[in-house]
């Protein structure tokens, strides 16, 4: 090939994708492309996803390499405490080597067979998360948003078969700020402009209501074509968003009441992440139908698990309703590890004895710079004063050695790994507080 056409080509390439000239020198040649790159730095890295990525997400500009325990590292090497725990997937610390030796041991016999065939891991599983959360049945899922989808059509099935309601009319009730996915079933049940604009038309037979509000969930649950109200017990995204006190008991005696399956969306607050097993154990309740995910998983491979009684889970039936990775060999080997993490290493004792430390330290911060601290467990927020913007709060919480998120503008949550110690959390809390200071 001669030198002309080498270089045309790489002219081509160039132009195709809008790079700068810097941008040309960070990338190889195209025909070098499918060799890993070495030695990248955080620009390096940012560039790249920026010029092959869809842009869907905006992250923290920081490029995490590695991660063990309650600390991540970038790829120049500078370690983090990380306060997000991938949006609580990450509940028993990065790379929990029982829960990595539980997947390298399954890898390397059975990975998958699909639910063609029965296979000698799910019952397993399945056995253990019933009898750990006092279910009759349970249908394993992937993600966290599949679990919403299987309850949607769970309730819906229940409602045509047990309760009665007439064809195409069952109903389900969300609150307003709820956040489960980003399926179409998701956004069409969302009051988030970013999150349903444009991708209508959207499902019907969903309604909103305000959250913790017994009142507005009587009125709608009244309605007889109501099969389920679904409704996360804390408010992850909107900014941990906890209900006033009796909140969760109320809408267990109303959906009993009314004959409607309460559907709670434990996905983010499950797996001992507020200080309970599970979120709704703070007023010793029992949902109908639980679904779980993220923490699930271990930080490891995707579980997700929608939890009911026989009554509701037996209206499917074979060829209604499945995945072809749900349930798979490999997954619920991570995922009964990953439970078996939690109880024994007292996850959610710690996460209620080192939340409560962090909220004490937190609420030393002046009111007129943090309003606001509010959590239970180890998912909590703060709520700046406007005046500051909360992603350069993120930013500078960042060069100091810790890993957060805003939400909604003004709210930053902190939701680190439960294995976390005292000490650790001490150190934490005095970064936190010294970069705000800073402000």
């Amino acid at each position: 090939m001669s030198l002309l056409l080498k270089a045309r080509q790489v002219v081509g390439w160039v132009a195709r994708r809008g790079l700068t000239t810097n941008e040309v020198k960070s990338y190889p040649s195209p025909q070098a492309r499918t060799k890993p790159l070495e030695g990248l730095t955080t620009q390096q890295v940012i560039d790249r996803e920026a010029t092959y990525g869809a842009h869907n997400y905006k992250p923290l500009p920081v490029a995490i390499c590695r991660a063990e325990g309650v600390y991540m590292w970038d790829v120049e090497g500078k370690r983090y405490y990380d306060f997000l725990s991938a949006y609580s997937a990450v509940n028993q610390g990065h790379c929990h080597p029982r829960i990595l030796q539980a997947l390298h041991n399954q890898a390397s016999t059975l990975t998958l067979t699909s639910r063609a065939f029965y296979n000698n891991v799910l019952g397993e599983f399945e056995e253990y998360i019933t009898s750990l959360l006092g279910y009759d049945k349970v249908l394993p899922m992937n993600t966290g948003v599949e679990g919403g989808e299987t309850a949607c059509k769970l309730s819906r099935k229940w409602g045509y078969q047990v309760k009665g309601i007439p064809k195409d009319q069952a109903k389900i009730i969300f609150v307003q700020n709820n956040f489960w996915g980003r399926t179409l079933a998701a956004v069409s049940s969302s009051s988030d402009p970013e999150a349903y604009g444009e991708y209508g038309p959207y499902l019907p037979g969903f309604s909103l209501i305000p959250y913790d509000d017994l009142p507005a969930l009587e009125a709608a649950v009244s309605d007889p074509t109501v099969a389920a109200f679904m409704v996360e017990p804390i408010q992850g995204e909107a900014g941990v968003v906890v209900p006033a006190d009796g909140y969760l008991k109320g809408i267990r005696e109303l959906c009993s009441r009314h004959n409607v399956l309460w559907i709670a969306d434990e996905v983010q607050t499950g797996l001992a992440r507020t200080g309970r097993r599970l979120a709704v154990d703070h007023e010793n309740v029992k949902p109908d139908i639980l679904i779980l995910g993220k923490a699930l998983s271990g930080g490891v491979y995707p579980v997700s698990a929608v939890l009911a009684s026989d009554e509701v889970m037996m209206c499917i039936k074979p060829g209604q309703h499945g995945s072809t990775y749900g349930g798979n060999p490999l997954g619920c080997k991570v995922g009964l590890a990953a439970l078996q993490v939690m109880e024994e290493e007292k996850l959610a004792e710690n996460a209620e004895k080192m939340g409560i430390l962090l909220r004490s330290e937190l609420s030393k911060l002046p009111k007129d710079v943090v309003s606001v601290v509010r959590g239970r467990g180890l998912l909590n927020a703060i709520v700046i004063n406007k005046k500051f913007d909360a992603w350069q709060v993120c930013l500078r919480l960042r060069d100091n050695g810790l890993l957060a998120k805003p939400t909604h503008g003004d709210i930053i949550r902190f939701a680190p790994p439960l294995c976390i110690t005292k000490e650790q959390i001490e150190e934490c809390s005095d970064i936190i507080k010294r970069t705000i200071l800073s402000f």
